[in-house]
């Protein structure tokens, strides 16, 4: 499940990539930190990011997972704080719905 949901990060950041002139960088894609003081993503572009990640989602494991959510955002360590964290979310959102991992 990990790396399905990694390759929808990627796919979302390189969609993304397409329209930035500044890319972001995908060498290190698990460390990238999405936003806060060393983030990518001001927070309007963070919303188009996660919104976009989770229409991917629904489409790969056909079930709704809100990602910026209060849960999110009241976490003592940011699901935005890197993609590492944020698939980590991902995941646990995803059990809690059922999402089947095959």
């Amino acid at each position: 499940m990990t790396d399905r949901i990694l390759q929808i990060i990627v796919d979302a950041i390189d969609d993304i990539n397409t329209m930035r002139e500044e890319k972001i960088p995908t060498d290190n894609v698990l460390d990238l930190c999405l936003y806060g003081n060393d983030g990518i993503f001001e927070s309007m572009y963070l919303v188009a990011f996660l919104s976009q990640v989770e229409e991917s989602l629904e489409d790969e494991f056909e079930v709704e997972v809100t990602l910026a959510s209060e849960k999110a955002v009241s976490l003592r360590v940011s699901p935005f704080s890197s993609v590492r964290r944020l698939i980590a979310f991902i995941e646990e959102e995803l059990q809690l719905v059922g999402a089947d991992a095959a």
